[in-house]
């Protein structure tokens, strides 16, 4: 994983700065065993708790007992310095990283600010100390805080981009799936229906018209192969529908079976996603009409209105007792919306129903 790859190149980086001002606190052991026991012991306490600071903040998390550890690691930087040639020039820096790492960060850098004010004053008081020297020792604070700070940010950015990107593809097959459900219901809804209003009429038809029968057979075939057709166009994702395609068929199956069908499509240059989604509001409608009404008349038409087109699919015979609104009505609406429009059915005056869309032209 990246963020595992990242934490890890920042974790050996920062510990190899802490190595590195470890080597300067060392030279303390040349002085004297006093001041090479302060050295070690102030060490211990400086590395480890910058250690458990920078290893909490590359997890995102907080180290515990906060912030009296922080204190206890300044205290460490700061009090040798009450003994002769003090050593916070070479604790301070990481002292740095965990201030700008762990507090809010103007108040890390203003925090800093002063370290650097301290240090410039503390190493001009030693006469025999060079400028350049100086200058060298006060840079380090800022730069090794920084750097550090960089090398934190840098991990968490890798860790909340890759936890964005799960994000997104978990997203992207939530939507895979409900494309996948939403085009089976539209597109099988008709066929199966279809299938079933032709298999009952030749089955009465079977004895008393066994021609017109054998014809109603042909027929649910072909729709059953059209079903396997819109099946393997759903697997691919390539649903490309004809508005005036879609009524050829809607009128075809409603004659078929006994609603008198009347059609009025406006001529109009529609983008692909508009005519995409009347096509299949055309579907859905009719599929409504087979499968919950007793229609015996059915409108489809559409008309142009400014800048939008409207469908109208209006049959006769809404049930007495609607039930609640389905995924198809749903489905319709999100095709809408994508298309810049909108889309709604309800009852009309009488025992009728109207399903409407509007898309952008």
């Amino acid at each position: 994983m990246v963020s595992s790859s990242a934490r890890r190149l920042a974790s050996g980086l920062i510990t190899a700065v802490s190595l590195a001002y470890s080597v300067g606190a060392l030279l303390y052991f040349l002085q004297g065993p006093v001041l090479g026991a302060v050295a070690l012991a102030t060490l211990i306490v400086v590395v480890s708790l910058h250690h458990l600071h920078i290893r909490a903040a590359l997890r995102g998390e907080r180290p515990a007992f906060l912030p009296l550890t922080v204190v206890l690691q300044a205290v460490a930087t700061y009090l040798p310095d009450l003994l002769p040639n003090g050593m916070s020039g070479v604790t301070a820096p990481l002292l740095a990283g965990t201030l700008l790492v762990l507090l809010p960060l103007p108040w890390g850098a203003a925090l800093v600010g002063l370290m650097m004010l301290y240090e410039a004053a503390a190493l001009s008081l030693v006469a025999v100390m060079p400028i350049i020297v100086t200058f060298l020792y006060v840079v380090t604070v800022p730069t090794t805080g920084a750097m550090t700070y960089a090398l934190v940010r840098f991990v968490r950015m890798a860790v909340d981009l890759e936890q964005a990107r799960a994000e997104l593809a978990e997203a992207a097959v939530l939507k895979e799936r409900l494309r996948i459900s939403r085009d089976l219901h539209d597109g099988l809804g008709r066929s199966l229906t279809a299938i079933a209003l032709k298999g009952d009429l030749a089955t009465r038809l079977m004895e008393q018209d066994p021609g017109s029968a054998r014809s109603e057979v042909s027929e649910l075939v072909q729709v059953a192969r059209e079903a396997a057709q819109d099946v393997r166009q759903v697997a691919r994702g390539y649903r490309a529908m004809s508005l005036t395609g879609e009524v050829h068929r809607a009128v075809a199956l409603l004659e078929s079976s006994g609603v008198d069908v009347r059609t009025h499509l406006a001529e109009a240059d529609l983008p692909g996603p508009a005519e995409e989604a009347l096509a299949w509001a055309v579907r859905e409608g009719v599929t409504n009409v087979l499968r919950h009404s007793r229609a015996t008349t059915c409108t489809i038409t559409t008309s142009l209105n400014g800048g939008a087109l409207r469908l109208e699919v209006a049959n006769d015979g809404a049930p007495a007792e609607p039930g609640p609104a389905g995924g198809g009505l749903t489905g319709l609406a999100e095709r809408a919306a994508q298309a810049g429009g909108s889309c709604a059915g309800a009852p009309t005056g009488g025992s009728g129903f109207l399903l409407t869309m509007e898309v952008a032209a």
